[in-house]
């Protein structure tokens, strides 16, 4: 081999090496029996299983008793193999939206025959959602895609991917396969985006009625709404009975009552971290 032909080999080399560097890696065989719980990460194009998930128990979520029961209900009709919607759980922050997805998952295996698994992926790989219904599809699992903190801004295509992965496509969406979500907003992206593209359309009902729509594809809407004081009250009652507080009524009432106002606001969430607080003056350790 010349010196000309030694180059234009390792000229080829280089070129292989590169072009394998750029190649997407091949997906992971799913070992869906490791966990309950999962992480997508589709930069390995894998299943990151979760041994410990950060949530409370469904009798600990105060307040929001209706919906609850709706998402329960819908989730053990999923797990039975029954007929069953996507779901979208949207209103006031720190309602306890994601916690109530994680809790039901976790009543509904307590009686489930064979385990409902949970996949939480995150908003920027929405794109990526159908490599991973194409991995899970043919498990004998069933699955709930979880996405919290769902929302599209200005400009931003992504939610076409999540359109086609509810319910568009020649296939779609496999039998085992649901979708959950949480937002802050009804229709996923801000009223105000709403209101710029109807006033700038020529048509302005369907202006907006393409990223309106993708909200249409859940077919139960769970909305939460800030709670009045009682239901404070029963959230850190609750947390207080649960992890055994041994702590004057009036109390604990009244400086929960002012770690709320000091917050601005009274959810779910004020209420853990007053609770949270509360335990640590205490020297009582607890885990969500």
């Amino acid at each position: 081999m010349n010196t000309t032909e030694q180059l234009l080999s390792a000229k080829l080399d280089q070129l292989l090496a590169v072009l394998e560097r750029m190649a997407p890696p091949a997906p992971k065989p799913l070992q869906a029996e490791s966990a309950d719980t999962f992480v997508w990460e589709p930069s390995r194009l894998e299943l990151a299983p979760v041994k410990k998930v950060n949530r409370v128990d469904l009798g600990l979520i105060h307040g929001v008793d209706h919906v609850r029961d709706q998402l329960v209900s819908n989730t053990e009709r999923f797990a039975r193999g029954l007929s069953a919607n996507n779901v979208l759980l949207w209103g006031a922050r720190g309602m306890g939206k994601s916690s109530l997805v994680k809790a039901a998952q976790a009543s509904v295996n307590q009686t489930a025959e064979k385990p409902l698994k949970l996949i939480e992926i995150h908003r920027e790989d929405i794109n990526s959602l159908p490599v991973l219904m194409n991995l899970i599809k043919e498990s004998d699992y069933r699955f709930i895609l979880f996405c919290d903190d769902l929302s599209f801004d200005h400009d931003d295509t992504s939610y076409k991917s999540l359109k086609a992965a509810l319910e568009g496509g020649v296939e779609g969406r496999p039998d085992n396969v649901i979708f959950y979500a949480t937002s802050n907003r009804r229709h996923l992206m801000p009223r105000e985006m709403i209101d710029n593209e109807r006033s700038s359309a020529i048509n302005p009902s369907e202006a907006t009625e393409e990223k309106v729509s993708l909200s249409d594809r859940f077919g139960l809407w769970l909305g939460f709404h800030k709670c009045n004081q009682d239901d404070y009250l029963a959230m850190v009652d609750g947390y207080a009975a649960h992890y055994g507080f041994n702590y004057p009524v009036e109390k604990l009432h009244a400086e929960a009552l002012e770690w709320s106002t000091t917050r601005g606001n009274r959810s779910g969430r004020v209420a853990w971290q007053y609770v949270q607080d509360l335990a640590g003056r205490l020297g009582i350790s607890i885990h969500a």
